[in-house]
């Protein structure tokens, strides 16, 4: 009787573990196929037939949404539409460009959920976020700067080193790192996105909001009563944007910009958005 169960005992044993090998086996396929699809973007890209983009929608000049047809225009938009017509010819693939609006905390994870295939969208290339993205050689030059209403006491980044000063930045931004680094003594408080960080310097939330420089260009103007003071405090250029592990992709996109640099289109989407921008000189922006 005794052998009898430990003979069934056995037998069950090994249905189980077997079982649990299959099991194991069909995820570990399935994840890998899904892993397969998720790492090999142009492969995707080819297949679909277009470049979903992801830019910002809420960023003046750069990424802003048209409220009359629904869609986002700016540098960044054009300059990832002047991407994928070059990537078609490149790669001999007929490819469209469509645009999903994001978030600076939004647009890391949907590149690793696939929602988006690459993203342009005044995202600066920093070392921690070089570990889960990959990035294009640098598209745009750009560097941290403060804005300010006119008349305000605050000239520069440094004269924000006191608690009684509040800077306001944007969640998912280097904004916040870097203002602590030249301004340790300030109140920093972090807005869901620019829109709103303009709204609470209005309200006098803050004496001050802290981004790149392009950016608070386009606020600038669209505020006349704000102005842009003490100059750049950083040097953070922007990067495109793909999931890790995309050289395909990348060289892709990095021998495109290359090209749009060289024929002269890079050069006309600087003079398009930047040359009626207050206090900037668009030819500095030229390559």
């Amino acid at each position: 009787m005794e052998k009898a169960k430990k003979r069934r005992f056995g037998i069950i044993a090994t249905i189980i573990l077997a079982a649990t090998l299959i099991l194991g086996l069909l995820w570990a396929t399935a994840t890998a196929e899904k892993n397969a699809k998720h790492q090999d973007t142009l492969s995707r890209v080819e297949k679909q037939g277009k470049i979903i983009w992801g830019v910002k929608a809420d960023t003046k000049l750069f990424g802003l949404m048209n409220t009359k047809t629904a869609t986002p225009v700016g540098f960044d938009v054009d300059i990832a539409k002047a991407l994928t017509v070059q990537i078609s010819k490149q790669t001999g693939v007929p490819m469209s460009a469509e645009y999903v609006p994001v978030s600076s905390a939004s647009k890391i994870q949907l590149l690793k959920n696939t929602n988006i295939d690459g993203t342009v969208s005044t995202m600066t290339i920093t070392p921690e976020r070089a570990k889960v993205v990959d990035y294009t050689d640098s598209y745009f030059n750009a560097g941290q700067s403060i804005l300010v209403k006119k008349g305000s006491e605050i000239h520069s980044i440094q004269d924000m080193n006191d608690p009684k000063y509040t800077v306001l930045v944007v969640v998912g931004t280097t904004a916040a790192k870097e203002t602590k680094k030249f301004a340790p003594k300030a109140n920093v408080v972090a807005l869901q996105d620019y829109a709103s960080a303009m709204q609470a310097l209005k309200a006098g939330q803050g004496q001050a909001m802290s981004t790149d420089n392009a950016i608070l260009y386009g606020f600038a103007n669209e505020n006349p009563d704000y102005q842009i003071v003490g100059g750049n405090f950083t040097n953070g250029p922007y990067g495109i944007a793909f999931d890790h592990d995309q050289k395909p992709m990348v060289d892709q996109a990095n021998r495109a910009l290359a090209t749009i640099k060289e024929n002269g289109i890079y050069n006309q989407l600087i003079e398009k958005w930047f040359s009626q921008v207050p206090g900037l000189d668009w030819r500095d922006l030229e390559v």
